[in-house]
């Protein structure tokens, strides 16, 4: 990866961490995602499961319903998503099902991640569609803000 592609890429992680640290302040899980296209951000989406009591209200989920919603149509094969956390297998779904060009995402999910941990949905060559992936920008600082939000959680 080139030096500019990796400083437009931890750039826009920057932008799905400002929305983790939302979805945190709002006592939901923090995780953030952005949707780009071009150079312009068409979609933000963070955990909002408990607020909206809405099981689907993941980032991934909220991120691409906003992008498709601004570019009129739910192809998004020439937009990249930046998201915290390694999608689960709703999340990885979606992004197959919306076309999605590229994904970038911070940390790995260990336990539920379905694009590398567990499965490779994403890059699966029996579905219709593949992702272009980009595992662990700004992967440490990504874990860390789920890290202080579970800790914080352990201490109560």
């Amino acid at each position: 990866m080139d030096g500019d592609t990796l400083d437009r890429d931890e750039r826009f992680m920057r932008e799905a961490l400002a929305e983790a640290e939302l979805a945190g302040a709002a006592e939901e899980v923090p995780v953030g995602a952005v949707v780009v296209h071009g150079d312009t951000i068409i979609g933000r989406g963070r955990n909002r499961r408990a607020e909206l009591s809405d099981p689907l209200a993941h980032a991934e989920v909220e991120a691409l319903r906003d992008a498709a919603r601004a570019l009129g149509t739910w192809r998004l094969d020439d937009a990249t998503m930046y998201v915290t956390l390694e999608p689960c297998p709703m999340c990885a779904g979606a992004l197959v099902q919306g076309r999605l060009g590229r994904l970038v995402y911070g940390a790995a999910d260990l336990k539920g991640g379905a694009v590398r941990s567990l499965f490779q949905v994403c890059e699966d060559r029996r579905l219709i569609h593949r992702v272009a992936v980009s595992p662990g920008v700004l992967a440490e600082e990504c874990a860390a803000v789920l890290q202080r939000f579970f800790g914080e959680r352990r201490r109560k």
